[in-house]
């Protein structure tokens, strides 16, 4: 549910999206004997987003974006100028947002299917530049530089310095980190008719500007492969990470959830310096709008939760790996892409995921 509006200033034409729904609709999950409403109510957004396709004059393009939930708040603005010839794609970006830290802090509950509140939320500040490079074969990239400012709240909104158990929950010991991060994102796609692959590796390196800043090289890759098998579709990725150096516990890869390991609460399955996620799924048509599938996913934070400054995964008793297994549909309908899917975990908990793609306005 929202509204868009186009509004002309001069020559330029400004577009003003708002959204109300826009998490609500993009993942619910429910789950058996629950009427924990408050659980829904946490997803619903509101959005704003503003874009100025030429505010200089000389294509110089302007995006502004606001999300605002009960729990989280998300807020960015883009300044894109125009390409030269043979040069980088510059963008310089402002970035603040507020959100709980689920993935770490988060509470193990209902057989590790639901993560609950640890009382630390993350508000992250972020000013920076990006550089993308000119697409001349199947492989992209792109660099940043960026100052990085990051406190640790209470669900009140107080700057903390340590969890309700008494463990820091930054890296200096004081309510906030400072970093500059060096970021290069690469990416090799590569599609036909039949199949298509993708891979993409990031790579972060703390610069030590100060001696408090935080200094740490963090790696991370994903490879994707699809494959069409008569009617139906085979897609297979595999996800992993490590970061050495300097760590707060926010920085930590967490394992579990919807874009992890089904069947598990965000974060549920480990919190680590390192991680390694497997994802298959099978999926099949069964009529012109309806298809079904079938999925195993499976993640494991490799034994380093307990290099986690504050171990905060083995005081939440984390299993460290995990397995989600299940079946669901996609039905495309004029609304919007419709799919739900029936996981179960390790410890036979079932959780039904829904939710909606596409959406129609």
């Amino acid at each position: 549910m929202g509204a868009q509006k186009s509004i002309h200033a001069g020559k330029a034409k400004i577009d003003v999206n708002v959204d109300f729904t826009h998490k609500l609709c993009a993942s619910l999950m429910l789950l058996p004997h629950s009427r924990n409403t408050g659980s829904l109510l946490s997803l619903v957004i509101g959005s704003l987003c503003i874009k100025h396709p030429n505010l200089f004059g000389g294509s110089e393009k302007l995006d502004v974006s606001w999300n605002k939930g009960l729990c989280d708040s998300n807020f960015l603005i883009a300044f894109r100028r125009p390409r030269p010839e043979w040069l980088s794609q510059q963008c310089f970006l402002i970035h603040h947002s507020v959100s709980p830290e689920i993935g770490v802090h988060g509470i193990p509950i209902d057989n590790f299917s639901r993560s609950g509140s640890g009382g630390v939320n993350l508000s992250r500040l972020s000013v920076g530049l990006d550089l993308n490079e000119p697409a001349s074969s199947p492989w992209s990239s792109t660099t940043t530089i960026k100052f990085e400012h990051a406190r640790l709240l209470s669900d009140d909104g107080r700057s903390i310095t340590r969890d309700v158990e008494g463990f820091p929950v930054t890296c200096s010991g004081s309510p906030h980190d400072c970093m500059v991060v060096l970021k290069q994102e690469s990416q090799y796609t590569k599609a036909n008719d039949h199949s298509f692959s993708r891979f993409g590796i990031e790579i972060e390196q703390g610069i030590p500007v100060l001696s408090k800043w935080l200094v740490f090289n963090r790696f991370k890759f994903i490879g994707t492969k699809g494959v069409k098998l008569g009617p139906a579709f085979f897609l297979a990725s595999l996800t992993g990470g490590s970061i050495v150096g300097d760590m707060a516990p926010y920085q930590a890869f967490a394992v579990g959830g919807i874009g992890s390991v089904r069947g598990y609460g965000e974060g549920a399955v480990g919190s680590g310096r390192s991680c390694l996620v497997a994802n298959s799924e099978l999926t099949f048509p069964l009529n012109k709008m309806l298809e079904g599938v079938i999925f195993l996913d499976y993640g494991t934070d490799m034994g380093s939760g307990r290099l986690v400054p504050g171990n905060p995964a083995l005081r939440q008793g984390k299993p460290g790996s995990g397995v989600g297994l299940g079946y669901g549909f996609r039905f495309k309908c004029p609304l919007g892409h419709l799919h739900a899917d029936y996981a179960i975990n390790s410890f036979q908990q079932k959780t039904l995921y829904f939710g909606i793609s596409n959406i129609a306005t």
